[in-house]
């Protein structure tokens, strides 16, 4: 046998290549090896490198799975697709968890489970289809749920992010209403448009963006969800916490029933904080008033989503000109709204990942991460292992945790 055809049989497949291009290399050298046409023995030879191939690509991968509603989550074997037309595949990293993620065992965005859990995190390119542009195998990547496909009317539009071709998806489900994972047979739902808490993961390209692999995993990772929200509803949505700071706003004032907020609010440029249980005298609205000389904020950002906190928020803006911008997510899927403070001229608006473009405004963001301009190390407070992730649920009810990494 030739050494050509030995290098071959040596050669280990692993999870680095991808499906098209392995069995172009393997057909390539069964013709290559046998000037006069197809051999027997070069048959054998391809079909048992794709066999090797396929048992390695649809080999089972550790992920964590929810597989009912409010239950806790479990760490599972499951399955892995190759990426199908415009999609690719990643081997995650690492992930981080976000405050929605609780929420996704419970029913959001949609009730359908079984569900791999996740949507922050970053990793590296792993296999991709032909059809994909832009992207190759080893490129870093982070995942978003919001796409760019810059052509639509939204994407041409400063009013939006969400673009209208590659849309949010709801359904827990690729593009095409199927699913690339899978376990012992039976389909598995996803967050948005990825699945962070696994080992790998398929998402449409469109939903990708690549990074600078100088950029700190757990750097990238809250750039993928959490940090890029609240940033972009300052800098987008305000037009003005840090994207404040950043914009040049003179008094930002950080509200939170946990008292060591106060000291990570300020390293973030929080000029004023206020407990909500520091005093019975005052509500909210009333307390923000009377660090604005009795005229209230330009700008609120409600985080948790809670009814009555919304209300509060959008009364503590100015009459005639305030904007309330509300990025958070509560248990409840509907809000009690008091009308009369939107009746005197208040703004109240929704807003997605920060309404930030991934292809216009991220890399901006990026660079800045990447310049130091923005403060992401004093983010990260707890580390957990991806069979740990039930702790990482527990870590944020602590007074002290800002962020969890969980480590894959």
């Amino acid at each position: 046998m030739s050494n050509s055809s030995s290098q071959l049989i040596t050669c280990k497949v692993s999870l680095e290549f991808s499906k098209v291009v392995l069995i172009k290399t393997v057909l390539s050298y069964c013709f290559s090896l046998n000037s006069e046409g197809w051999d027997y023995s070069y048959f054998l030879l391809f079909f048992a490198t794709l066999i090797s191939l396929m048992l390695v690509l649809w080999s089972n991968m550790a992920a964590i799975v929810c597989w009912e509603k409010g239950e806790p989550l479990k760490v599972e074997e499951i399955q892995v697709e190759p990426p199908k037309s415009s999609e690719v595949r990643v081997k995650m990293l690492c992930a981080s968890v976000c405050h929605s993620d609780i929420l996704s065992t419970r029913g959001f965005p949609s009730p359908l489970f079984p569900r791999v859990m996740g949507h922050e995190g970053v990793g590296v390119v792993e296999s991709i289809c032909e059809e994909v542009n832009g992207l190759k195998q080893g490129d870093v990547v982070i995942p978003t749920y919001v796409a760019e496909c810059q052509t639509c009317e939204n994407c041409t539009s400063e009013n939006t992010n969400l673009c209208l071709t590659y849309p949010l998806t709801l359904n827990c489900l690729m593009l095409d209403g199927t699913s690339r994972m899978s376990i012992r047979g039976q389909s598995l739902y996803h967050t948005f448009s990825c699945a962070t808490w696994s080992e790998y993961m398929v998402i449409n390209a469109n939903y990708v963006v690549k990074i600078h692999p100088s950029i700190a995993p757990s750097h990238a990772s809250f750039l993928s969800c959490g940090y890029s929200t609240g940033f972009g509803a300052a800098w987008k949505d305000a037009k003005v916490v840090e994207g404040a700071r950043i914009q040049g706003a003179t008094k930002i004032i950080g509200i939170d029933k946990n008292p060591r907020k106060k000291e990570n609010g300020h390293v973030f440029g929080m000029t004023d904080f206020i407990n909500p249980d520091g005093s019975d005298k005052y509500s909210i609205c009333e307390s923000v008033r009377a660090l604005t000389d009795g005229k209230g904020v330009d700008y609120s950002f409600e985080c948790s989503g809670v009814a009555p906190l919304v209300n509060e928020a959008i009364e503590s803006t100015k009459i005639g000109t305030g904007k309330t911008i509300l990025m958070g997510i509560g248990d409840h899927q509907s809000l009690q709204i008091n009308f009369l403070p939107l009746l005197c001229g208040r703004t109240l608006k929704g807003c997605v990942y920060g309404g930030i473009k991934t292809i216009s405004d991220l890399p901006i963001l990026l660079e800045k991460c990447r310049n130091k301009e923005i403060h992401l190390d004093e983010l990260l407070t707890h580390e957990v292992q991806l069979e740990d992730i039930n702790k990482a649920f527990e870590l944020l009810k602590q007074p002290d945790c800002v962020k969890v990494l969980v480590k894959i």
